[in-house]
């Protein structure tokens, strides 16, 4: 199965872009997959399998992390406008989406090493090539958990315990394509739990809040399915499930539904929080970024990755949109 954060094989390379992967000084190469590869392979040799453990070399997944508690927040200031605690918390919130989605994806590398090792696109990945041992990724996932809990320590009360929640989402996640063909809605509850953590940081999770978190569940369900479609043959061989395999011919109208049923949540949620105007408007505009994508991926599967790729423009018409909401 794939998926932006954790993908057990990854996503193949756009066809402008190089087949080989760049190859380590030492001999070694870097993962198939790696959309940064010069830049992985132009760190110091004994951080580059640290780097590609933690998918620094593939930002986006960062981005699918970090922009929906980013408008989870701007969405709490909408009916109170912002505060100067509002620079902390976003800070915080950029913190732990890049160590948790680290330690995140460390943890499906270190319980999916095996079915890595039989994908040509996974074979290169640190632990089934041998770059760092079993042990050497518990000890940077630790590490990883370590910078995390650091921010942890800042946030309210309420929001540590919402924070906590998460751990047995992220935990079980690894297993979860084994046992059903719906993986991508156990991603969608765990990779958007910063939107519950964003808003008891800045004051409680509200209804609202709840629908927004939903939104953006569904939302990942379709894009996740979006991104499988890459890796339906892969996964096949080696017993993967996924909604991509699962929904066949009929995925891009799978993902579509999943996208209409976000902006139906995303509509909810302004409805609850009274921002009708703009906050229609902002929904209205996420949603004809999601046509798009339909339209794109009707034309050519071949376009999945650069679909999947600009869902981080998807999450921003949404931070933009709450935030200026939230001035006004």
């Amino acid at each position: 199965m794939s998926d932006p954060t954790t993908s057990s094989s990854g996503p193949v390379q756009p066809e402008n872009e190089a087949v080989e992967p760049a190859t380590y000084e030492t001999g070694s190469k870097a993962p198939a997959d790696s959309a940064l590869p010069n830049w992985l392979v132009s760190l110091p040799e004994t951080l580059r399998p640290y780097a590609a453990l933690a998918r620094l070399d593939r930002p986006i997944g960062t981005w699918l992390v970090m922009l929906p508690a980013l408008a989870s927040l701007a969405y709490t200031r909408i009916n109170t406008g912002f505060f100067w605690i509002d620079i902390w918390w976003d800070a915080l919130i950029v913190i732990g989406a890049v160590t948790m989605r680290g330690a995140a994806c460390t943890w499906n590398d270190i319980q999916d090493r095996d079915f890595d090792a039989e994908v040509a696109r996974t074979a290169n990945r640190p632990l089934p090539a041998g770059d760092v041992t079993v042990t050497q990724a518990y000890i940077f996932l630790g590490l990883q958990v370590f910078i995390a809990f650091i921010a942890w320590l800042c946030i309210p009360f309420d929001a540590k315990i919402v924070a906590l929640l998460a751990l047995p989402l992220i935990a079980a996640y690894p297993f979860m394509k084994r046992v059903t063909w719906w993986p991508q809605i156990w991603l969608g509850f765990t990779i958007n739990w910063g939107v519950l953590v964003a808003a008891a940081m800045a004051t409680h999770v509200s209804f609202g809040t709840v629908l927004l978190y939903l939104g953006f569940a569904a939302w990942t369900v379709g894009y996740d399915t979006i991104y499988a479609m890459q890796d339906r043959e892969d996964d096949a061989l080696i017993g993967v499930k996924s909604t991509a395999r699962l929904l066949g011919e009929q995925t891009i109208l799978g993902a579509f539904c999943f996208y209409l049923s976000a902006a139906a949540f995303f509509g909810g949620a302004v409805a609850a929080n009274g921002a009708t105007r703009l906050g229609a408007l902002t929904v209205i505009a996420f949603f004809g970024h999601a046509i798009w994508q339909i339209y794109k991926m009707n034309q050519d599967d071949d376009h999945a990755l650069m679909v999947f790729k600009s869902n981080a423009w998807a999450a921003l018409i949404l931070v933009a949109g709450f935030t200026l909401t939230a001035i006004i």
